[in-house]
């Protein structure tokens, strides 16, 4: 059995939840963002008195390392290492894209031929992008690409490709019509649950030290 408390606010929204082998308890979520730093800690608190769990029988602490909201990245990634150091628990970090990637695969898992294309926006034409199998197998590794109508079409000549999430209309709005399917994902909580267990099980766990966002581009401190 494991307790895991799943950190997320690489996106617009913050969420956080409470886990039982992969199972979610209790989650709370904010979707002010610039509320993201406050929401973590006081959300933590709220949701173990309500469960009556101490934090101290926490078996892991998991958070999302993006790419996504550089801030958001950095709270959350912090956030989750000062627990691990006061706890002395292990750190699993769960990329945003592929817990994108395995909530699309989860409501379509009957499609066996369409390959997986969450999409996150980076402003302006440019996306966090990366492909998935239906395996969530990775194809195309996370990584920031300006988008033209020209994307995917390597793929998109022989197979169908999902493309979703919050960057997926700047693609949609300059593609033509043919294998590409546009579709939209909810929440990414049960999916971050699902893969930080998957982790905890084969005791996948990251250095607490060395760990960083992944922020796909260069940071520049402006």
């Amino acid at each position: 059995m494991a307790i895991i408390i799943n950190l997320d606010s690489t996106l617009e929204n913050a969420s956080v939840s409470v886990a039982k082998d992969g199972i979610i308890l209790m989650e709370q979520n904010n979707d002010v963002q610039k509320e993201h730093a406050a929401f973590l800690h006081a959300a933590i608190k709220s949701l173990l008195l309500k469960l009556n769990i101490s934090i101290k029988n926490i078996d892991a602490i998991a958070t999302t390392i993006g790419p996504g909201s550089y801030t958001g990245l950095r709270v959350c990634l912090a956030a989750a290492k000062g627990l691990c150091y006061a706890l002395n628990k292990p750190l699993i970090t769960i990329g945003t894209l592929e817990a994108m990637a395995k909530t699309c695969i989860t409501d379509f898992r009957k499609e066996k031929d369409v390959l997986f294309c969450p999409m996150i926006d980076a402003r302006r034409m440019e996306v966090y992008t990366s492909l998935y199998d239906h395996n969530l197998k990775e194809i195309i590794a996370p990584h920031a690409e300006i988008i033209n109508e020209n994307f995917c079409s390597n793929y998109l000549k022989n197979t169908k490709v999902l493309f979703f999430g919050n960057g997926m209309q700047k693609f949609k709005n300059i593609h033509l019509p043919g294998n590409s399917i546009f579709t939209s994902i909810d929440t990414i909580n049960d999916a971050i649950n699902l893969l930080s267990y998957d982790k905890f099980c084969g005791e996948n766990f990251a250095d607490i030290v060395k760990s960083s966002p992944l922020y796909t581009k260069e940071f520049y401190n402006l």
